[in-house]
């Protein structure tokens, strides 16, 4: 099941306020819009699960997370969870009480919940005011609309609370004339003072204008008035966004990337992302063509990936009808893959497709030998190995990498990356110089380097230093002028090396350990269409998505490449030429 589920250090569903929220949910809350209105919320593992995690505390009762994320395929009835959670925050015992003796009670328009000895007992919230954010002018959203529902049907439990003073609107609840729970808009958030508890932003990959955007942001920081005393957060819900719009989705997922690569600081975010992997539909079915003999395996195998998009959600889907979706040609594949399966598609121009890099992951290899009967024969970098490295340098606004590419089997890791830090780090921030030379004399005294090419740009000098000690060790120089210096800028020798790694991925020749970073970078690199021919780069000029250990990639393995050619026996031509012909 392809899900990423990121919490944070020291969660626990034990120590949660999740037992009651669902219990709160499942006997008050009703399904609204769709086949299923009016009807019981049954929550399976996955979706109870979720609520757990929303509500996991901290030891003192204080809340674990400040935001959570939950991305989903269309079809898996993210806004009715949503609504189901922003009643739950009007309404219901949401914040911390105490921990239970055991026998305690909590009653709610008649029905009792009783408390386990050990567990977490709840509260109301202190004049709760929770928004629905709606993306565009003049409308409520999805989540609103079950809201709605739930207070105004009659036999929906909570539409008895128009007897205690709760007055449903189609543009507002409120409760004793004091507004509960509000839809806003863009133009409406940026004028109210902001005094959220919760706030809910749906389906947070239309989040792309920056009107949008900045509705975001401003009731996100209007949480943090009362994040203190009142325990405030926020639900981004969404299906997968569109690579390169700029979305707050996407945004998301980039912090989320720098949360498990360690480098978010203090990073309160619960990230919950199901997907299915799926490789281009072409290719699945030629791939699938020699050893399935029938269309309908291979319908069975489209099958197979929405029931691990969608989850418990598959209850409520068909799947034939999703199959039948999938190959209308009214929308395209890539729309497919996001809406529908809820995977990530790289950029029009990107440099490399996620299944391609994903296909020569070690990760990836080694659960496909599994399903063959295989093992991926394999073994991490040791001291003596013959490698390649590349070296693509910045100074301040950039990162810094060293990126080794073994011989043996072109497996290709990164030694270090550098990057500028986030936040007001980033002000005065410069690369440690002293640093990156001693990590490349360390991996010169670790590995047999047969080859090393390096962008000189701010770093001539070093690279002037580097060739001194060992550039008479390399057997593949990176030109007749230097040893090391390979200018990136130069379009033709660059566009060769861009095109001869980007043939090797394709060929699975390339092996990679999945590291993060190597990873981002790559999946940021972008193609970019020269006289001479390819090259890579950012999405854009002055862009913050860096690339550059991509680009010392290219370097390591286009020095691999030229080290074996130089090492391959020549063959014998078996060309006669023409006047001997004629004189035998």
């Amino acid at each position: 099941m392809p899900r990423r589920l990121i919490r944070a250090p020291g969660h626990t569903r034990s120590r949660s306020l999740g037992g009651l929220a669902v219990w709160w949910i499942e006997t008050f809350v009703r399904h609204g819009r769709g086949d299923a209105m009016g009807a019981r919320i049954r929550y399976g593992d996955e979706y109870a699960g979720f609520v757990y995690d929303c509500y996991a505390l901290l030891e003192d009762g204080r809340r674990l997370y400040d935001s959570a994320f939950f991305s989903r395929p269309k079809g898996t009835d993210k806004s009715g969870v949503a609504g189901a959670l922003a009643l739950l925050e009007a309404f219901g015992p949401c914040r911390f009480e105490g921990y239970a003796v055991g026998g305690e009670t909590y009653e709610f328009l008649g029905e009792t919940y009783t408390y386990e000895p050990g567990e977490v007992m709840g509260r109301h919230v202190n004049n709760p005011l929770v928004r629905i954010m709606a993306t565009e002018e003049g409308q409520t959203g999805n989540v609103y609309d079950n809201v709605y529902f739930n207070l105004t049907d009659e036999d929906a439990p909570l539409s008895a609370l128009r007897a205690y003073g709760v007055d449903p609107g189609k543009t507002r609840v409120l409760r004793d004339n004091r507004v509960l729970i509000q839809p806003s808009t863009a133009g409406a958030a940026s004028k109210d003072g902001g005094l959220e508890t919760f706030a809910v932003f749906d389906e947070t990959h239309l989040y792309d204008k920056p009107e949008l955007r900045e509705m975001f942001r401003t009731v996100s920081r209007n949480l943090r008035k009362r994040k203190r005393t009142a325990g405030t957060w926020y639900l981004e819900t969404t299906t997968m966004y569109a690579p390169g719009a700029e979305s707050i989705a996407e945004d998301t997922y980039r912090l989320a990337d720098k949360i498990a690569e360690g480098k978010a600081r203090r990073a309160r975010l619960l990230f919950d992302h199901r997907w299915a992997d799926v490789a281009d539909l072409d290719q699945l079915r030629n791939e699938l063509g020699v050893a399935l003999e029938t269309e309908d395996q291979y319908v069975q195998r489209l099958k197979d990936a929405f029931a691990e998009a969608y989850g418990e959600a598959m209850a409520w889907n068909d799947a034939d009808a999703l199959v039948d979706g999938l190959f209308d040609t009214h929308q395209t594949e890539s729309e497919t893959r996001r809406y529908f399966f809820n995977a990530l598609v790289a950029a029009t121009n990107a440099w490399l497709q996620f299944a391609e890099w994903n296909r020569i992951g070690l990760k990836e290899r080694r659960a496909a030998a599994k399903l063959r009967g295989e093992k991926v024969s394999w073994r991490p970098p040791a001291a003596g190995d013959t490698i390649t490295l590349g070296f693509d340098g910045g100074q301040t606004d950039d990162a810094t990498v060293l990126i080794a590419c073994r011989v043996e089997d072109r497996y290709v890791w990164p030694i270090f990356i550098l990057e500028v830090p986030d936040g007001p780090e980033a002000k005065d921030w410069r690369v440690d110089e002293l640093e990156v030379d001693a990590l490349v004399r360390q991996a010169h005294a670790k590995f047999k380097v047969v080859g090393f090419f390096g962008d000189p740009p701010y770093w001539q000098d070093y690279i002037d230093a580097w060739e001194r000690d060992f550039g008479e060790s390399y057997e593949v120089k990176a030109s007749g002028h230097s040893a090391i210096k390979f200018w990136t800028k130069v379009e033709g020798p660059m566009a060769q090396a861009v095109e001869r790694t980007h043939t090797a991925v394709l060929e699975q020749r390339i092996i990679h350990g999945n590291h993060l970073v190597l990873t981002r970078h790559v999946n940021n690199a972008r193609r970019w269409f020269r006289p001479a021919g390819v090259l890579i780069g950012k999405d854009r000029k002055g862009s913050p998505h860096k690339v550059d250990a991509a680009v010392g990639m290219t370097l390591a393995h286009e020095a691999c490449a030229r080290y074996e050619a130089k090492r391959r026996p020549p063959t014998k031509s078996s060309y006669v030429p023409r006047n001997a012909r004629r004189r035998g």
